[in-house]
């Protein structure tokens, strides 16, 4: 999928999870976290936002596309990496990184969520296809909606 449905998606999430997170700085630190992990599993494209991030060469040169780095296995070894470190980013770091491999999911060429595993998740949706763009739609419209009800 597209980065735009991608945040779109995760922006979703973001605002299911906001009314249960106590403190104003903390609903802050877990939007601005889930949002920029979002971007992450695609760090391994070298035209990706991610992967214009510098030193991202190396990545790619020992990585391919939708392999190890877009795995749930992975997402999880980097999420309890950061708690160990940095507690207060590890739920909105797997939040944004977890969104964005369920998204790939559903695309035709999927993912391998269990990495080293063999197994394929993979749906009938194309990336930037017509049913893409009603996916993006359709977040965007219940984004709008969920964020006027959070404000009210």
């Amino acid at each position: 999928m597209q980065l735009k449905t991608h945040l779109a998606i995760s922006v979703f999430v973001v605002l299911l999870f906001l009314p249960y997170i106590s403190e104003d700085i903390n609903k802050i630190i877990f939007a601005a976290t889930a949002l920029i992990a979002t971007f992450m599993p695609d760090i391994d494209i070298r035209f990706s936002k991610a992967g214009k991030i510098p030193f991202t060469g190396i990545l790619r040169f020992f990585t391919k596309h939708r392999g190890m780095i877009h795995s749930l296995t992975f997402g999880l070894f980097i999420s309890v990496i950061i708690a160990l470190f940095l507690p207060i980013l590890a739920f909105g770091f797997f939040t944004g990184y977890s969104m964005h491999l369920v998204a790939d999911c559903f695309t035709k060429n999927g993912i391998r969520p269990f990495w080293p595993l063999k197994f394929k998740a993979k749906g009938p949706i194309t990336t930037g296809s017509m049913i893409e763009r009603i996916i993006l739609f359709v977040f965007i419209a219940v984004d709008i909606i969920l964020f006027v009800i959070y404000l009210l």
